[in-house]
């Protein structure tokens, strides 16, 4: 059994990285195929880095009044989500000085092996691992906030192969407040790499041709590097935009388009900010992509056909400069974006024209960098406050309707996971699996 679900995994990772979200959707809707989205949670923000979880799940219209962990397990520091491979989870903390990796029984918590990767760094904001890992099959990716990047084997944690930021690309870490040009190189290297085919790109943040890099995700051969930004902290993700498939990368400096076969530019907007606080994962809809940022606001960018021969062209189609939302990402659905706004509230916004369609107090401790985890879950939507109140919320763009509010954990910024109907969530102490779902319905 153990074998077909990693034979199930390998599918989703194929199918999530050559597909387009609405094509995906397509197969998956056909009976009896539900179960190929379902198989895992490799990644950060679901099974195709959106805030959705997978189809097949079943809606939940209403959290359990006595909410009982189905197991929890003592964790380091870190603000890095889980992910899961089928019966697997994955989770990285801090641990004696090390960032380390460990992989559990998802039944139980139980662990199976962990595996120290690079040395921990701290800042005022909180110690561990911020980097959410890669799971890829029988491969596991994980980053250090300093630069260090290994492939491991699933089976027992053994480097397959690495690199290091500074040693092989010089991007020194600076780990200093006073260098905001640094961006990720001084409150470490957030985003997570994102996995196409053969593929996995990195925004290793080199300005001198190497912002970003793809390598062969099985032996680490360099396959292409391209452009000369400084990253910022925000998570790569692949799409196809006006037919062409594309790894888009919200730098320290722009939003950018690459062509995913060779790393060639497509199309570049700047964004340039003070502190260069990029941290959200850019949203795709249609040939439309929404990002925020603290300085900035809500805006969405058009990519069309261009004038130049291999090229795309790039146009605002709209921007809400009051939406200053710097770290939580917003979850598209059925045309409008729920998540965490800037006012210690959580907002509901067309996405067609960046309207605020409802505002609702009472999310976040303070504004600007308030943090709540969506995800749309059929009909609804699962919040996780950073203060540790889980608050289920119907999406609908009408008015905001509460369906329950629990306190489940401590303070947190780790966005969780949801796959067959558990909740797998950390605070800056435990490791949580929650069952949500009601087997009587």
């Amino acid at each position: 059994m153990k074998e077909i679900h990693r034979i199930l995994v390998w599918l989703v990772t194929w199918m999530t990285s050559r597909f387009t979200r609405e094509v995906l959707v397509c197969c998956v809707a056909a009976q009896g195929h539900a179960w190929i989205h379902a198989a895992a949670w490799p990644h950060y923000r679901g099974p195709l880095r959106d805030g959705h979880a997978a189809a097949s799940e079943r809606e939940i219209k209403s959290l359990p009044a006595d909410l009982k962990p189905a197991w929890k397990l003592k964790v380091g520091g870190g603000f890095a989500s889980p992910i899961l491979s089928a019966d697997q989870l994955v989770y990285v903390d801090e641990n004696e000085g090390q960032e380390t990796a460990h992989l559990v029984d998802a039944s139980t918590g139980k662990e199976i092996w962990r595996r120290a990767y690079a040395e921990s760094f701290a800042d005022e904001w909180g110690l561990g691992p911020r980097c959410t890992p890669v799971l890829d099959g029988d491969r596991l990716y994980v980053q250090s906030c300093k630069g260090e990047f290994q492939c491991l084997s699933l089976k027992d944690g053994a480097t397959q192969w690495r690199f290091s930021f500074e040693k092989d690309y010089a991007v020194p870490f600076v780990g200093k407040v006073e260098v905001p040009e640094a961006a990720a190189r001084r409150r470490g290297h957030s985003g997570s790499p994102v996995i196409d085919g053969e593929k996995i790109v990195v925004a290793v943040g080199n300005t001198s041709g190497a912002s970003l890099v793809a390598f062969d995700k099985k032996n680490g051969k360099v396959l292409w590097k391209s452009q000369s930004d400084e990253a910022a902290y925000s998570t790569l993700i692949t799409a196809t935009l006006v037919n062409t498939p594309q790894v888009i990368a919200f730098t320290a400096d722009s939003l950018l388009g690459l062509r995913l076969a060779d790393g060639e530019l497509l199309w570049r907007v700047p964004l340039k900010t003070a502190a260069k606080r990029h941290a959200v994962t850019p949203i795709i809809q249609g040939n439309r992509i929404i990002v925020s940022s603290h300085s900035l606001g809500l805006i969405c960018l058009e990519v069309m056909t261009g004038g130049e021969p291999r090229k795309l062209a790039v146009k605002e189609a709209w921007a809400n400069h009051e939406l200053k939302i710097s770290l939580a990402s917003l979850v598209l659905k059925d045309g409008h974006l729920y998540g965490q706004g800037p006012d210690k509230n959580f907002i509901c916004v067309d996405a067609h024209d960046g309207r605020v369609l409802w505002s609702q107090p009472g999310f976040s401790e303070k504004p600007l960098t308030g943090y709540t985890s969506t995800i749309a879950v059929g009909k609804s939507l699962l919040a996780l406050t950073e203060q540790g109140q889980l608050v289920l919320i119907a999406a609908e763009a009408g008015a905001y309707r509460e369906l329950g509010r629990l306190q489940i954990c401590g303070k947190n910024w780790s966005h969780p996971a949801y796959l067959g109907g558990v909740l797998y969530l950390r605070d800056n102490k435990d490791l949580i699996a929650l069952g949500l779902r009601d087997e009587s319905r």
